[in-house]
C-alpha cells in the first residue's frame, strides 16, 4: 500500500503558497528496505515554511520527527530549528555526505527515513513519475539518479513530440488517412 497525500490541482499561485497538506508519496509499510522511503514535492524552497506540514503528517505515521538533514545546495536558507505543532525539529545539513535531492528524517525512537525531494518547479507528470518511482519498494536508484532518469525520459518524450509535430505539419496523419479513404472509395 502506498500512502499518497495530495490535493487536487489549483491555480499555481494558490498551490505555491497554500499551507495545505504536503504532496507526499510513501513506500508501503513493511516493504523491504529500499534506498528511498518515498518522495516529497514541496511547493517552494523555503524549508522553514515547508517542513511544518510535512513533519505534522509524518509524526502521525512514523512517530515524532526530531531531526531533519538536507544538502544546502537545494535550499537557499537552512534554519537550525523549525517549530512544528508543539515541538521543535532540529535541522542540519551535510554537503558532501548527503544526496542534494534527498531529505533525511529521524524519529527519536522509531527510525530513519530518506525521501526524494522533487524540485518545486517540476511539472505534474514528471512529479507523479518521480513520486511513484521513489515509493517503489524495489527501487534501487538514488534521489539524484531518479531525477536524471526523469530528465532523460522527458527528453525522449519531447523528441517524440517534435518528430510527431513535423510528421503532422507535413501532412503525415492526414495524408495517410486521405490515402486510405481513396483506396476504400476505389474499392481497393
Amino acid at each position: 500500500m502506498t500512502a499518497t497525500i495530495s490535493h487536487p490541482p489549483t491555480t499555481e499561485a494558490e498551490d505555491r503558497f497554500s499551507p495545505a497538506s504536503p504532496r507526499l508519496s510513501l513506500a508501503p509499510v513493511g516493504s523491504a528496505p529500499a534506498l528511498l522511503d518515498g518522495a516529497w514535492w514541496p511547493r517552494s524552497r523555503d524549508l522553514g515554511a515547508e517542513l511544518p506540514s510535512l513533519t505534522a503528517v509524518l509524526d502521525q505515521l512514523w512517530g515524532r520527527i526530531t531531526r531533519v538533514t538536507v544538502n544546502p545546495t537545494q535550499w537557499p536558507v537552512v534554519p537550525r530549528k523549525v517549530p512544528v505543532a508543539g515541538h521543535v525539529v532540529n535541522v542540519g545539513w551535510f554537503l558532501a555526505e548527503q544526496d542534494p535531492h534527498e531529505l533525511l528524517l529521524l524519529s527519536y525512537h522509531v527510525g530513519r527515513w530518506n525521501l526524494l525531494v522533487v524540485p518545486p518547479q517540476t511539472t505534474p507528470d514528471s512529479a507523479a513519475w518521480l513520486m511513484a518511482a521513489a515509493s517503489d519498494p524495489r527501487g534501487t536508484l538514488t534521489a539524484s539518479r531518479l531525477l536524471e532518469e526523469a530528465a532523460r525520459l522527458r527528453t525522449l518524450r519531447d523528441a517524440d513530440r517534435a518528430v510527431e509535430a513535423v510528421w503532422d505539419s507535413e501532412g503525415g496523419h492526414e495524408a495517410r488517412d486521405l490515402a486510405a479513404r481513396r483506396r476504400i472509395s476505389m474499392g481497393a
